[in-house]
This record gives structure tokens, sequence and C-alpha cells, in this order.
């Protein structure tokens, strides 16, 4: 009897499947209420990395050294996500490999990204909301706002290229994440295989949809408090800036770029790739050898 506690790359492609199956017969109720939690929980290590280094990230000469130390902390989120319960949107781009397994419908995947999608947006829009009201913006002389606002101007600020790219190469890590998180056995294997690629992702600066929809509200709602824009400022946030930061160019300038891009990275840079490697070609070679 083995007792390796991983699944090999083949074995978690069938597990990916099946637990897309699973994903898309999970009832909207239970989608939406999945849906807010993890929305929720990444938001707790959106604003929990910002806390932990708002200060490295103010300085030019320490901003690398703050996006390191932020993804330490930002891991987790889906920690959280996939071991007390959740469900996030750019993980389930992964549902595309059920799909093309024929083991999933379209419509079953598209119903279950959009009603995850709206769950990931409430729940992190309401950590935004009670940050904002619970007065910790102005924790390190205002800093923390400051650099809150500052990071929100900066991603509504890229280009629909940017935002595509950096939502590619952001849940291309992501769903690997997920991916080895599946393939391990023990709470500690799946603690493991989230750190490292959820780390990397946030130390490279890549866009993170579910993510941006607390980081970005928490920058419009700070925006409101003029002791947080004036220390902004300081930090090189333009008026034209902190007027190009609205709930508009929130969805325009970046979560449909993003989002487009999550779901190339993780759905098919992911989830194709190793379907076509281990699944489809594996059932191709079994034909060949059956004749």
């Amino acid at each position: 009897m083995s007792t390796k506690n991983y699944l090999t790359p083949p074995e978690i492609t069938e597990a990916t499947i099946q637990t897309g199956i699973k994903k898309s017969k999970t009832t909207i109720v239970n989608m939406l209420i999945l849906g807010i939690l993890a929305g929720a929980f990444i938001a707790f290590a959106a604003e929990g990395s910002n806390m932990a280094a708002f200060n490295l990230f103010a300085k030019a000469e320490t901003y690398g050294l703050g996006k390191v130390l932020a993804g330490a902390v930002f891991g987790t989120g889906l920690m959280l996500v996939l071991i007390a319960g959740g469900e996030l949107f750019t993980g389930n781009t992964m549902i595309l490999v059920g799909v093309l397994d024929k083991k999933v419908s379209i419509k079953a995947m598209l119903k279950n990204w959009f009603f995850v999608y709206v769950g990931n947006f409430i729940g992190s829009i309401f950590i935004a909301y009670m940050m904002n009201e619970s007065g910790l913006f102005s924790s390190g002389d205002s800093m923390l706002g400051a650099v809150t606002i500052k990071i929100a101007a900066y991603k509504v600020g890229l280009t629909f290229t940017q935002g595509l790219f950096l939502g590619i190469m952001c849940n291309w890590l992501v769903c690997l994440a997920v991916w080895m998180a599946y393939g391990a056995k023990d709470m500690t294997g799946k603690i493991l295989a989230i750190f490292f690629p959820i780390w990397l992702f946030i130390t490279s600066g890549f866009e993170h949809c579910v993510a941006n929809m607390y980081y970005i509200p928490a920058g419009i709602l700070a925006k409101n408090n003029e002791s947080l824009t004036d220390v902004a400022a300081v930090l090189g946030v333009t008026p034209e800036k902190l007027n190009h930061l609205n709930w508009e160019t929130f969805f325009t300038g970046n979560l449909i770029p993003v989002t487009l891009g999550n779901i190339i990275g993780g759905g098919i840079f992911v989830g194709v790739a190793y379907w076509y490697v281990y699944i489809r070609n594996s059932k191709s070679l079994d034909k060949k050898i059956d004749i």
C-alpha cells in the first residue's frame, strides 16, 4: 500500500476535474455565501499585507522589501479559502478542465463564475468598508491610508494591456498554488503548496481581480479623508491621479482587463495545459494501443 502523502500531476488533473464537477453542482445560495467568505479572506490578506509593509512601500529604496514582506503575509488569504472553506473566482477558472473533459457544461461553469465573482466582490467591499470605518487607515501618522490610496491610484492607471498581462501572470501562479494544494494530502503540505507561489505573485507585483476588489475600493473610500490625501500627495499622488481614482475606472481601468487575464492565466496556462498533457494525450495514446 502506498504511503505517499501527495498526488502526482496526472492525479492532480483528475482531482481538479472532480473538484470542478462538485463546484458546478453547488447551489446558488452556497456559491454566494462561500464567495463572500472567500472575498473577505482575500481582503483580510490584502489589508494585513498593507499594514505589515506600508512604511516600506512609502520609500523607493525599500519598496522591494515591502513586497517581499507583503507576500509573506498575503498567502494566509488563500490558505483560509482552501482549508477553512470558500469559493474563489480565480481558482475556479480551472473548472474549465471539467468542461474540456465533458464532465461540466459551459453553462454550469459560467453560472459558478458569475455567482462566486459577485460573492467575492461583496466580501471584499465589506472588509474595505469596515477598514475605512475602523479608523485604521490613520495608522502610522496616516501613512497606511496614504499608501492604500497610492496603490489604488496606480492600479486604475494601468493600460488595458498591462492589466491583462499582469492578470495572466498572477493567476498562473495562484492556480499553481491551488493545483499543488489539491495534490497535498495533509494540512502542512497544503499550506506549503500555497505559501510560496502566492509569496512570489505578490512580490512580483502581479494583478489579482479579487484582491483588487479590496485594494481599489479601499483607496476610493480612503480618498474621502483629507488628512489621508494630504499624506498621499507627499507620496506622489497628484490631484489628477486622485480624480482618476473612482468607481468607473475601478471597473474599466482594472477589473475588466485583470479578470480576463486571470481567466487566461489560470484556466488556460494551468488547467488547459495540464489537461492536454495528462488527460487528452493519455486518452489518445490508450486508443492507439487498443487498436
